[in-house]
């Protein structure tokens, strides 16, 4: 029996689809600075940029309204800086965010999977543009270092969504952003 790709993407899809937030989800708590320390797709664009790619910062910022700003900061290799903001959308679901993303033009399902505020949190993605969605695993820390337990948390969940091996990557440490 053949398995075509369009079944096995279904599959993941499928899988993603019952991913849920964490219980007891605190806006507030989520609130601040994160390093990004892991990143997991299957997406092209990460296959092809990975072994270029080096740790970021996210701020995480409630708004009254109960959504959330998110900005990125990343220190490119020539001392610039690659910086992109959203304003994620809250839903019915605590813990589960929306946006579209102008940079890359796609709808963003965002979920916070599994979070320790003062540690870290794990985020789901579903990146959807022209009718095709790919999955994104984000590890955010509230410091650079992460733990070995921590790491192979973040890896299981990865695979548990489909993402293969390959494409989990603990992101090089990397000098920060200077502030905005």
């Amino acid at each position: 029996m053949k398995i075509t790709l369009l079944q096995v993407l279904a599959c993941a899809l499928a899988a993603c689809a019952d991913v849920v937030p964490v219980r007891d989800f605190s806006l507030e708590k989520i609130a601040g600075k994160w390093y990004m320390v892991g990143f997991a797709t299957n997406a092209q664009w990460f296959v092809n940029h990975k072994d270029s790619m080096k740790m970021g910062t996210a701020m995480l910022v409630p708004t009254e309204g109960g959504d959330l700003d998110l900005s990125y900061a990343n220190l490119n290799a020539d001392g610039t800086c690659w910086r992109m903001t959203h304003l994620a959308k809250k839903t019915d679901t605590p813990g589960r965010f929306t946006f579209h993303s102008q940079a890359w033009n796609n709808d963003n399902d965002m979920r916070i999977v599994d979070v320790v505020y003062d540690d870290y949190a794990l985020v789901h993605t579903i990146k959807t543009k022209e009718g095709t969605s790919e999955v994104l695993n984000k590890l955010y820390s509230r410091t650079p270092e992460v733990s070995e337990a921590l790491q192979q948390k973040f890896i299981t969940f990865s695979m548990d969504t489909g993402i293969l091996a390959d494409n989990i990557a603990f992101l090089p440490k990397n000098q920060e952003c200077p502030e905005a």
